[in-house]
């Protein structure tokens, strides 16, 4: 049997963070785009919504399809689709146009975290699974951060529609560097059409791997509702540039990085599950503080302070849950890991797209929504977690 190169870790992490970048870059433009498209906040908000509808389409589609094709072909046949509808973006003039744009950004970009993650989980096992896993949630985790931090300031400096001609060069950029240095990594003679049913049947009848699915799902719901939410909070209500606001993501962003390596630490010591419902705990009290903060009677500046230090504790407890549950969550499917994950990841992107929508119907500019709607999704998965992972 021919052996094939696996590929560099720095290419695992270039593949496996442009999407995340994809689908906060643009947030600090929100308001901008909502008055340029005049479109409301909260149908602007719906951009981030659609996108993870795509992405959770994407991610099962080229899942299934990388296991009698191969990761490499389905890799570049997602970034070729990426860069289209990145291009679609930028020439949006209406915000129909834009969510259609978006959906088909996602779809591409969707190889990205589908096809990286299989890779590993195919590749690598036990511990040093659950340490890459831990490096590549750090990853995940900052991403998203770097993408408001880069798109404030290049709207700042040249508006909104400058953002996505920096996903579009991004794109060429990508589908370079993986045309040449991405390897395939699995042997054709071992490729085969997988039935899904069977599959998706293994997987509905396992509560436990159900509700890590419901965790992965809530953990990124709370992100991400987060970065629809925040530039309305910080743009408008403190009246930050957005350049200074994608600044701030880099802090709160931190967070999760530290909860990352915290539990590479940690599940040295103690079991994976055990380091979940301590990360679940701490994702709960976060939420807790953040909804009495933002009912207290505060100046600005404090106010600010401790919205961002208790989004922070809260982002920690992700930091620390997140990594074990992608490690664990698919353990006992090696046999079919491919279209597993494609399912897998399917559930739960759609979930993290309705829990962003549902931040988006709650908006009111209120600044206690956010947190009470926090507090409930953590409460969900720690009572969850407790019951079914622990």
């Amino acid at each position: 049997m021919k052996k094939y190169v696996a590929p560099s870790l720095l290419l695992m992490i270039v593949l496996v963070a442009f999407p995340q970048i994809s689908e906060t870059i643009y947030t600090p433009s929100l308001p901008d785009i909502s008055d340029a498209l005049n479109a409301s906040n909260s149908s602007v908000q719906l951009t981030l919504s659609v996108y993870f509808i795509g992405f959770a389409i994407g991610v099962f589609c080229w899942g299934w399809i990388s296991d009698f094709i191969g990761r490499r072909p389905a890799m570049l046949g997602g970034l070729i689709i990426y860069g289209i509808g990145s291009f679609m973006c930028f020439y949006a003039e209406t915000i129909t146009f834009l969510l259609v744009s978006r959906f088909i950004q996602a779809f591409g970009a969707a190889t990205g975290s589908i096809i990286t993650q299989t890779i590993l989980r195919e590749s690598v096992s036990g511990s040093k699974r659950h340490a890459m896993f831990a490096q590549i949630s750090a990853v995940i985790a900052f991403t998203p951060a770097v993408g408001p931090l880069i798109g404030g300031w290049v709207d700042q400096a040249l508006g909104f529609r400058a953002v996505f001609f920096v996903l579009v060069a991004m794109s060429i950029l990508l589908f370079i560097y993986a045309y040449f240095r991405l390897p395939e990594t699995t042997d054709k003679s071992t490729r085969k059409r997988i039935a899904i049913f069977p599959v998706a049947k293994r997987i509905i009848s396992s509560p436990r791997v159900l509700v890590f699915g419901l965790l992965i799902g809530g953990i990124n719901g709370v992100l991400f509702s987060y970065y629809a939410e925040a530039p309305f909070i910080f743009i408008d209500h403190f009246n930050l540039s957005p350049g200074l606001y994608g600044f701030l993501g880099i802090i709160v962003a931190l967070a999760s990085i530290i909860g990352a390596m915290i539990s590479k630490k940690l599940v040295n010591n103690y079991q994976p599950e055990k380091v979940i419902h301590l990360g679940c705990i701490v994702m709960t009290v976060g939420a807790l503080l953040l909804l009495i903060v933002s009912t207290l009677p505060l100046s600005n500046i404090v106010l600010l302070i401790g919205i961002l230090v208790t989004m922070f504790i809260t982002l920690l407890g992700s930091g620390i849950a997140l990594p074990n549950c992608l490690s664990l969550a698919l353990v006992s499917f090696q046999d079919v890991i491919g279209t597993a994950g494609a399912i897998f990841s399917l559930g739960y992107y759609l979930l993290v797209s309705l829990l962003t929508s549902g931040m988006s119907f709650l908006h009111n500019g209120s600044l206690t929504i956010m947190p009470l709607y926090f507090f409930i999704l953590t409460m969900i998965m720690l009572i969850f977690g407790r019951k079914f992972i622990v």
